[in-house]
């Protein structure tokens, strides 16, 4: 009896991966090398007779390339790098069959946001040229992965029951057509969330919008309510509205991640650290998962009494927001934590470091401003930026856009303490007056419940109290020095 068909989708020859200098992965790999000593022998070992394009001549023809990737018993593709052609080929298969597409990856890919939602199998790949003992390696970890993952199902058919033989009844437009004039009445009541202005009756709206959805809802909805969840209600119940997901939504590493966040804004940085290093490990690493890393250990540090582990954990905050700035620079969210970690370590290099990293969060928000202006976290790291930057006119110019808007649009009540921070590292006496007024303004615009201690002016005791208070204390008696003169 015939094998069944195992049809490879991935690149030729040797590509460059286009990681940085500090990424971790080789620059090159050689995917010849991958496929004839680890990918194809791993396909064998499934049972299956590997194909790959550029074994048929009649393959390099987009429509003999469409009847493999719709015919083939088995189609595995492999996205380590952001290949063009792969991605598209995943798509026809997609269509083309309910099941039989297997994604495989790298464990250093930076896959693309739709396709990072699936399913995949991750290999351990830190060796380009593709040694006997990586070899070996791979092939186990995809012969396993296949196995699991052979039998699951297009999301094309998952999306559209009865596809394609009912996708364009009559009865099935207009249903779509009805669940889309729905969505966007519910999206509206849900915009109207936001704009409560009480803490109290936003989370009272939040809450019974949740309890009004039915059982069965789109995902598009249950992300969209999961995010008015976190910004109107709490991180509780977030976490408890994720953990009602379906499985196959509650798997996507996005969510996972988010239901990471909010564990550990909830109250357990420890274990979210845990549980993102597993999420690297099994589905690649990324600038977000770098950032939330450092986060939680950035948490640490600010909730650590002993000076000498907080420094370890501000250390390991900075270690993980600089890899994940590195990871991806035009994503603002490492970067524009860094500055303020760098002030209050202060170690040789780090003003300079701190300058460095802001300049690159600015351009990173300049960058989403233009292209993605409705970013949620971009408003928001504005504001972050002008108070690491110490500027006075910045920061307070914002600060009356927010009294304009809604403090819940601007994540006051998630940022509050880290312009608190800031704030308090201004040395210049006349800067720090001006930021913390405008911090002790933006600090009153928030709930009892959210608002923090109010900075008087003075007070720079946030991180390092006393050098913080000596650097005050010299910038005035220097300023008097200087009248004195005059």
């Amino acid at each position: 009896m015939a094998k069944p068909i195992c049809f490879m989708v991935m690149p030729f020859s040797t590509k460059e991966t286009g990681l940085g200098p500090d990424e971790r992965g080789p620059k090159q790999v050689d995917f010849d090398a991958l496929w004839e000593h680890a990918l194809r022998p791993a396909i064998e070992a499934c049972g299956y007779l590997p194909v790959r394009a550029d074994q048929d001549a009649g393959a390099l023809i987009i429509v003999e390339m469409i009847k493999r990737l719709a015919m083939s018993d088995l189609v595995v593709a492999d996205i380590s790098i952001g290949n063009a052609n792969v991605y598209y080929e995943i798509g026809v298969r997609h269509a083309a069959q309910r099941y039989g597409c297997v994604l495989t990856s790298a464990n250093w890919a930076r896959v693309l946001f739709d396709i990072d939602q699936m399913p995949r199998v991750v290999y351990t790949l830190s060796d380009g040229s593709v040694s006997a003992a990586t070899a070996a390696t791979i092939r186990e970890e995809v012969r396993l992965g296949i196995e699991g993952l052979k039998d699951g199902e297009s999301p094309v058919y998952q999306a559209v029951p009865g596809f394609p033989d009912t996708a364009h009844e009559d009865l099935r437009v207009t249903e779509f057509q009805d669940d889309m004039a729905s969505l966007n009445e519910l999206l509206g009541r849900l915009r109207a969330v936001h704009r409560i202005v009480d803490a109290r009756g936003r989370r009272d709206a939040a809450l019974a919008e949740r309890d009004a959805l039915g059982e069965t809802i789109s995902d598009g909805i249950s992300i969209e309510m999961m995010h008015v969840l976190r910004d109107c209600a709490g991180w509780d119940d977030m976490v408890a509205w994720i953990d009602r997901m379906p499985p196959r939504l509650s798997a996507r590493p996005s969510i996972r991640e988010a239901r990471l966040l909010a564990i550990s804004k909830s109250g357990d940085p420890q274990a979210a650290i845990g549980a993102l290093e597993q999420l690297i490990a099994t589905a690649g690493d990324s600038s977000e998962r770098q950032g939330l890393l450092g986060g939680r250990y950035k948490k640490l540090a600010d909730s650590e009494s002993d000076p000498a582990s907080r420094a370890v954990y501000r250390d390991r905050a900075i270690e993980h927001y600089e890899r994940g700035m590195m990871l991806d620079l035009n994503d603002y969210y490492p970067s524009c934590n860094l500055p303020r970690l760098y002030r209050s370590r202060g170690a040789p290099g780090d003003a300079d470091r701190a300058r460095v990293a802001g300049a690159i969060a600015l351009k990173g928000c300049e960058r989403s401003r233009v292209l993605d202006p409705d970013d949620e976290w971009l408003r928001p790291t504005l504001l972050g930026a002008a108070f690491d930057a110490q500027d006075v006119r910045g920061a307070a110019e914002l600060a009356a856009e927010i009294r304009r808007d809604r403090p819940g649009d601007w994540k006051l009540s998630t940022t509050i303490a880290d312009l608190r921070v800031s704030a308090a590292q201004a040395t210049d006496p006349d800067v720090l007056a001006a930021l913390s007024a405008t911090f002790n303004d933006l600090n009153g615009l928030l709930s009892d419940a959210e608002r923090l201690a109010p900075l008087d002016g003075g007070d720079s005791t946030v991180q390092e109290p006393k050098a913080k208070k000596t650097k005050a204390k010299k910038s005035k008696k220097s300023k008097k020095s200087k009248k004195s003169k005059k």
